[in-house]
């Protein structure tokens, strides 16, 4: 059975993603950054599942008490699962090292290059655009009647 603890309580704005001294820059990196960040809080949020797996009790039992089960294959493979991130690197520094040793500004410059590169976005229904349009037009409309 699988208990959720909860991680946070009462939080729900996050403010300022991509901002750089106190808003007056802004960065991509940054919101690249503040994005993950914000990923993994919303995740811890939803609560941290609590079970034999997250536990590692396999892991533990397996190397033996007193042992590192930290280093064992299954925790270093279940390590990212709650938060997984997709800047932070959780290798050990030597296969850090030998991957290029990149820190997390390079990361998420090279991450921004392949977004602006390769995203496409997702298409917006006909449907919704002539609604959003209506909206619209009836905003300007009452904006006219007040002049």
């Amino acid at each position: 059975m699988t208990t959720l603890l909860p991680a946070f309580s009462g939080c729900n704005t996050l403010y300022g993603a991509g901002m750089l001294e106190l808003g007056m820059t802004f960065s991509m990196e940054q919101l690249i950054f503040d994005n993950d960040m914000i990923k993994m809080t919303k995740s811890a949020m939803r609560g941290i599942p609590v079970d034999d797996l997250t536990l590692g009790v396999a892991s533990i039992q397996k190397v033996g008490i007193g042992n590192n089960f930290l280093a064992h294959k299954e925790t270093r493979d279940y390590i990212n699962r709650v938060s997984d991130p997709s800047l932070i690197n959780r290798d050990m520094f030597g296969d850090w090292e030998n991957a290029g040793s990149k820190d997390m500004a390079t990361v998420a410059h090279e991450k921004f290059v392949d977004i602006m590169k390769n995203h496409e976005p997702d298409t917006i229904d006909a449907d919704l655009i002539k609604d959003m349009q209506a909206v619209v037009d009836r905003a300007d409309e009452d904006f006219r009647k007040t002049l």
